[in-house]
């Protein structure tokens, strides 16, 4: 049983958006799907507070754009006073992605991108993607009602360190999910300027979103962060976030053999583009022994064949635990192969970087 069926009972659900289709729309999408309930809606940030105190509701959906009191500073007030987990649906715009990492910031479990068409609001598309989350905030807060940790303790047993000695690992490949937003900016802002390898990122995104996270990034990182140009030659210090919709690839080119950024949609018919599993495996396949593969919070399993490619290639692997996880499914993955040598706290992980890039291991 995965992540998203596990959840006992209903999940009740406080839909806030100010368009009256909009409520009408995610409700009726909600409310279809067995083990949901939409407990109420909401048409304003103030309303929605008043909503939340009087049905207490496990999950919210939360409209970005709102006139008075906007999205963003709505959540605040919820995280204050009511704290559960909230999703965002934000349309797809530059200036919303940068409102969405905002809310990610303060406190948003995760978000859901609105297209808009000529006419009208195209919504079913969104409604595996929304359906899913929603299953997954409610993990977390049927944990957190029960008054204890949303995530089990890490299993140490199922890591095992590396045996013999390991090269000084020279790329670090890393994928994340469902709040991986929040877990990147906790942990790349710790790593320093003087970063000895270059760091590959798959974080799985909508079209429209990824050049705004990478210069969001950037601005909190004293490594460079940008999104990655297809050909572009891989340098140290620099982390590469994987545009969406393409999947990243590495490939040495030119006579000096250097390894360069390859970007392109095959397989088409990945689950994901960009996906982790075809970020690491072609990093296994090039840096054998010397690459290092991080596997962060996230749904699903994207990342479990590419993990198993770095470790059977004698490379490092590394898992995000359970407990600072938003959602434990595609570290869990990993560990349920057996592919991962240590799973350490989100915080650990800069540490095990700066380790695994300037230091040899020990036998």
């Amino acid at each position: 049983m995965n992540d998203t069926q596990s959840v006992q009972g209903t999940i009740r659900v406080l839909v806030v958006d100010d368009s009256a289709f909009m409520r009408t729309s995610l409700s009726r999408m909600i409310a279809s799907e067995s083990g949901l309930n939409v407990t109420g809606t909401a048409g304003n940030g103030f309303e929605a507070l008043e909503k939340i105190s009087a049905l207490d509701p496990d999950v919210v959906t939360l409209d970005v754009n709102m006139p008075g009191l906007d999205g963003v500073e709505t959540l605040r007030r919820i995280m204050q006073r009511f704290p559960r987990p909230v999703i965002m649906v934000t349309s797809v715009t530059e200036k919303n992605a940068e409102t969405t990492f905002s809310a990610l910031g303060a406190g948003a479990f995760d978000y859901v991108p609105k297209q808009l068409s000529a006419s009208s609001l195209e919504i079913d598309h969104i409604r595996s993607d929304l359906i899913a989350k929603i299953r997954a905030a409610g993990l977390v807060r049927r944990a957190q009602t029960r008054g204890r940790c949303a995530k089990k303790p890490s299993r140490p047993a199922r890591a095992e360190e590396p045996s013999g000695v390991f090269q000084t690992s020279s790329i670090v490949a890393l994928g994340s999910s469902t709040g991986g937003p929040r877990a990147l900016e906790t942990i790349l802002p710790l790593l320093p300027r003087d970063l000895l390898v270059p760091i590959l990122i798959v974080q799985h995104m909508p079209v429209g979103f990824t050049a705004s996270f990478a210069r969001r990034l950037s601005q909190l990182c004293e490594i460079s962060v940008q999104e990655a140009r297809d050909g572009e030659l891989v340098r140290p210090a620099v982390a590469y976030i994987a545009p969406a919709g393409r999947h990243m690839r590495v490939q040495r080119q030119g006579p000096d053999a250097k390894v360069a950024i390859s970007l392109g949609s095959d397989p088409f018919a990945a689950l994901h583009m960009p996906s982790v599993d075809v970020l690491m495996e072609s990093i296994a396949e090039i840096y054998l022994d010397r690459a290092l593969g991080i596997i962060l919070t996230g749904m699903g399993s994207d990342g479990v064949e590419g993990m198993s490619a770095i470790y059977h290639n004698g490379g490092i692997t590394i898992g995000q635990d359970e407990a600072t996880c938003a959602v434990f499914g595609m570290p869990r993955a990993c560990a349920e192969r057996g592919v991962l040598n240590r799973i350490v706290a989100l915080t650990e992980i800069p540490a095990q970087i700066l380790e695994a890039t300037r230091q040899r291991k020990r036998a």
